[in-house]
């Protein structure tokens, strides 16, 4: 496979024929930053621990530059804390036993840019080598520009797929702003907490995150108790943890759906649950 930038490059953890090692995937994340993977697709990273049938392939988008830095790295410059993330993100890759991981190594200014048609190419033909069952990317109505970008660019680039190259459902998650606003009927829900030594361990080897000042490795660990215990007001507990995400499967399949307007149903029956509840109570 011929990626694009000069800087992009695919790891394969196990040294398989990289062809091979793409061609086996059956869950894949596309993401825009290196930590971003471990963060909202820890479901398909789970699905596939283990497992000799099924594995997951992940591809982040952008080259991490532009990144918080604090401490030990304080003093990096751009280009050395692109290596240091890109470094990262195949650490994870091995701990979480990936069956590939992609770097394309490209600015967020190419990812924020609705003319650039660079990305959206790229990751037809990533999705189309891979052939994914299960496709995980960043919800819509997530507050960081970039992520945003990537999930638009990965619709965009869905829609142009034959229906036979397209994943089974595509998942968007939580990363800068949770979904617990959701309707319960809306939200999917993906109990992750099987194996809890291992989420730790993924979020935990993006030294340059957490030592440069975000807690990366606690916040998203408490997020996801939290989605669990606050799920049911009137029942107990029956995960220790779990992943809220959108399902984007609708939009990938239906080219007339206006991506705006598909989130803003969201918040328009959220709206609406809220006025209905208040409603009872008046």
């Amino acid at each position: 496979m011929q990626l694009r930038n000069s800087g992009a490059e695919i790891f394969i953890p196990d040294h398989k024929p990289i062809e091979a090692a793409v061609q086996r995937t059956t869950h894949m994340s596309i993401a825009a930053h290196q930590d971003d993977i471990e963060i909202m697709a820890y479901d398909g990273i789970l699905k596939c621990f283990g497992k000799a049938n099924e594995w997951f392939m992940g591809v982040v988008v952008t080259n991490g530059s532009g990144s918080p830095r604090d401490d030990l790295y304080a003093d990096y410059t751009d280009e050395e804390m692109q290596q240091v993330r890109k470094l990262e993100q195949k650490k994870a890759a091995f701990v979480g036993e990936y069956g590939a991981q992609v770097l394309l190594d490209y600015p967020s200014s190419a990812v924020k840019d609705s003319a650039n048609q660079d990305v959206k190419e790229e990751l037809k033909a990533l999705v189309t080598a891979a052939k994914p069952k299960i496709l995980y990317t960043h919800n819509l109505a997530d507050k960081h520009d970039t992520h945003v970008g990537v999930t638009v660019k990965v619709i965009s680039s869905l829609r142009e797929l034959p229906e036979e190259a397209r994943p089974e459902k595509v998942y968007g998650c939580e990363v800068w702003r949770v979904l617990d606003w959701m309707n319960d009927v809306d939200k999917v829900k993906f109990d992750v907490a099987a194996h809890p030594n291992l989420a730790p361990a993924l979020v935990g080897v993006f030294d340059s995150q957490i030592c440069g000042g975000k807690r990366y490795d606690l916040a998203t660990a408490g997020r996801r108790l939290a989605n669990a215990t606050y799920a049911e007001s009137h029942g107990t507990d029956d995960t220790t943890a779990s992943i809220y995400a959108m399902d984007l499967t609708p939009l990938m399949n239906d080219a007339a759906l206006d991506i705006n307007t598909y989130v803003q149903e969201y918040v328009n029956r959220f709206s609406k649950d809220i006025a209905d509840r208040i409603g009872k109570m008046l």
